[in-house]
């Protein structure tokens, strides 16, 4: 099936099977864009598939690409909220962004500087280009005097879970991810679309276009479901209570 762990979930490749090209993320889906206009392209992006030029419209995507977007730039701000609910006299916080996904990075940006406005709040963006960028940009937020970090989507970040939720620890930083082996690594929180249900969507249009159907022809779909992951054991390294409200609403504790 399309999307099965068998390839990193995070590959930067559009990796073809059978008479299906399987574009995982932003980078594979535009190469496969590139390479082929016969081939059907099922992708799996976080970006507005329509502003990154991959269909022509969400409901008919035209061509030979369809496929999946999740939300994971859509609820940036609520990332924002989560930690500020942590942290309610807290006015400064970070984010981190890879620059090199400049449609990304953009979008993300502009979601959160929305929802810091709202909120009272100062946002310094921190760039990472590079896995070396990692330790500056921590080393950073601390020099700002951030209360906390927000990270940022992107391949990048994502293929590097655990290491990033070893660095807030490390760091003493609370920090919010999207994907649950952030906080599985030592973040604080992870708050992101569902995998499970994300990769079940591009394999059920993959298993379609082989039966017959054209790419042309099917929309692209949005996960709907979230999941919020919550380490205990750091929050409380940290000194922070977390509310029992937050806690009855996550998916996960880790103690």
């Amino acid at each position: 099936m399309a999307g099965a762990r068998s390839e990193s979930p995070h590959s930067r490749r559009a990796i073809e099977r059978g008479d299906v090209i399987d574009g995982h993320r932003t980078l594979g889906a535009v190469a496969a864009k590139a390479a082929t206009t016969t081939i059907p392209i099922v992708f799996g992006v976080a970006i507005d598939p329509v502003k990154a030029g991959l269909v022509a419209s969400l409901n008919r995507p035209g061509g030979n690409l369809t496929g999946v977007t999740n939300m994971n730039v859509e609820i940036g701000p609520k990332r924002l909220e989560l930690l500020h609910a942590l942290l309610p006299t807290a006015t400064v916080f970070a984010v981190l962004v890879d620059p090199s996904g400049l449609v990304l990075a953009d979008d993300f940006m502009h979601g959160l500087q929305a929802a810091a406005g709202s909120l009272g709040l100062q946002l310094h963006a921190l760039n990472a280009s590079t896995e070396r960028d990692f330790d500056s940009a921590f080393a950073a937020s601390i020099q700002l005097h951030a209360s906390a970090l927000v990270i940022g989507p992107g391949t990048l970040f994502s293929a590097r879970n655990e290491q990033l939720g070893a660095l807030a620890a490390r760091n003493k930083v609370p920090a919010i991810g999207l994907w649950p082996e952030f906080a599985a690594g030592g973040g604080l929180l992870s708050y992101g679309s569902d995998e499970t249900e994300y990769y079940h969507l591009v394999g059920i249009y993959t298993g379609r276009i082989l039966k017959g159907e054209k790419p042309s022809e099917l929309p692209v779909q949005e996960t709907a479901k979230v999941k919020l992951i919550i380490n205990l054991k750091t929050a409380k390294a940290l000194g922070i209570t977390v509310p029992l409200s937050l806690l009855g609403r996550a998916d996960e504790v880790i103690e």
